[in-house]
């Protein structure tokens, strides 16, 4: 079996409280992202790779996702493409109290591509349950997106928190890339680049360049 029929697509929670509910999307564009979902999930589809749909889900009354309302209901980007198996969720994660990992098992899938939202919730959360399952993850940085925070810890920009998770991501948990980027590399065959731990800090402590070590002064 090749590397593309071993992809599995993950859609996560493309619904309209992320649109024109109470959760709007502000980085990146998601007038842009949305799109983009379109696109892989089109490319999945053209080229046999099946497409799992997330669903998000509260009780009724709930502020956010509450079962029936406008907001929980898909995106119709999403409602209106084929998938090839749907999955309802409480928690960020797509995993738990679902049978996400039996059926990625069950189908041979042993490569989760993600697209979605949010980026740092339910995406960040997803990416890292399939590593720890052994699955290897691609995610698509501009079919995704988030929004800012103001807590106790302190302010998030949502562009910072976007940016700041797809550099974590990818020195570890994931193959950070464009659509276009993924598209490419289902029709090449051609694996993305990988990257880890070790070699991002060195190179942000500026002892790595162009994969070379260099001694510290």
């Amino acid at each position: 079996m090749s590397t593309i029929q071993k992809r599995a697509l993950i859609v996560i929670d493309v619904q309209n409280e992320y649109f024109t509910g109470n959760l709007p999307i502000e980085y990146p564009n998601p007038q842009e992202t949305i799109v983009n979902v379109g696109v892989a999930m089109d490319a999945a589809s053209a080229a046999g790779i099946p497409v799992i749909v997330v669903q998000q889900t509260s009780p009724t009354g709930s502020p956010l996702f509450a079962i029936g309302t406008d907001g929980w209901q898909l995106h119709p980007v999403v409602a209106l493409r084929p998938h090839d198996h749907y999955v309802r969720k409480t928690l960020p994660s797509a995993y738990p109290e679902t049978n996400l990992a039996q059926w990625l098992q069950a189908n041979g899938i042993d490569t989760l591509t993600v697209v979605g939202y949010m980026t740092h919730n339910c995406d960040a959360s997803t990416i890292n349950h399939a590593l720890h399952n052994g699955t290897a993850v691609e995610f698509l940085h501009d079919a995704s997106g988030a929004v800012s925070y103001l807590n106790q810890a302190g302010y998030a920009s949502a562009k910072d928190i976007h940016r700041v998770f797809n550099v974590v991501l990818q020195s570890r948990f994931a193959a950070v890339i464009s659509t276009q980027e993924w598209v490419d590399s289902v029709r090449s065959g051609a694996a993305p680049v990988r990257d880890s731990i070790y070699k991002s800090n060195q190179r942000a402590r500026g002892l790595m360049q162009d994969g070379v070590t260099r001694r510290a002064a």
